[in-house]
């Protein structure tokens, strides 16, 4: 029987970890390779970066001499990937398989495609074919509109009017190997999941699927886990402000008999 993983999730905006909320507000909060250690030191099942920079340009604003400062999202990676030991899944602003290659050539074992895989679906064909499906995560942020969750894209302001589920049967269908699901509605919210959502997007296809958006405490994935088949769990701020949360979520996984490593 497959684990379920516990997967932390870290936002970089012109280079330093933030806070996100609302997919509008994004506070500095760390730098990340620091950030990498932590989590390296608490042995995380996997570990997502995401850059959601707009314009490119990082600054780390060097706050210890023992990590020097870069600028380029590829050195980024490379430093990350020194001191991460775990699973590394890289995403954000990827439009074609060249940038897929600076990620993986850097450090990543897997990348997220979102407004890069809409845009052009083959783009999904094209990466599985050269490094297999299993490097292939489809992150897919979503807002209820009507009472559907409906897929956006650009950072979360485009509604492209598509079901989220349809997306996802299309996805699987090109040749993803993985489902990374986001309310946008809940990020940063701490009102828990949406287990609806999750749930049916883990009916709808026979992909992997990561959870996340709207943890709060940590009875939030254990009531995720034993409500869904998900495969993995995804949160980003509760793991950056609550005291030893990684280990501490995994004892309570374990105490409430979610199968977790």
């Amino acid at each position: 029987m497959l684990k379920t993983r516990l997967i932390p999730v870290l936002y970089i905006k012109n280079g330093l970890i933030v806070r996100s909320e609302d997919f509008s507000y994004h506070q500095n909060i760390g730098n990340v390779i620091n950030e990498a250690s932590r989590y390296n030191e608490w042995d995380v099942d996997e570990l997502v970066y995401i850059d959601i920079s707009r314009e490119k340009q990082y600054d780390m604003r060097r706050d210890d001499h023992k990590i020097k400062s870069t600028n380029t999202i590829d050195q980024i990676i490379k430093d990350i990937s020194i001191v991460c030991f775990m699973p590394l899944t890289f995403g954000g602003g990827i439009r074609s398989i060249e940038d897929v290659d600076v990620r993986i050539q850097n450090g990543a074992d897997k990348i997220t495609l979102n407004t890069g895989a809409f845009d052009n679906p083959d783009l999904i064909r094209t990466v599985a074919h050269k490094y297999g499906a299993q490097c292939v995560v489809i992150s897919v942020d979503y807002r209820l509109v009507d009472g559907k969750p409906i897929v956006y894209t650009e950072f979360g302001q485009k509604n492209t009017r598509t079901s989220v589920f349809d997306w996802i049967k299309e996805c699987e269908r090109i040749g993803a190997g993985e489902i990374f699901l986001n309310a946008i509605d809940r990020d940063g919210k701490a009102m828990g999941y949406d287990i609806e959502t999750i749930g049916n997007a883990v009916e709808a296809s026979r992909l992997p699927v990561i959870g996340c958006g709207g943890a709060g405490e940590m009875y939030d994935f254990v009531e995720l886990a034993k409500l869904t088949k998900v495969s993995a769990i995804a949160a980003g701020n509760m793991f950056h402000f609550t005291e030893r949360s990684y280990p501490r979520s995994k004892q309570i996984l374990k105490k409430e008999g979610i199968n977790v490593r």
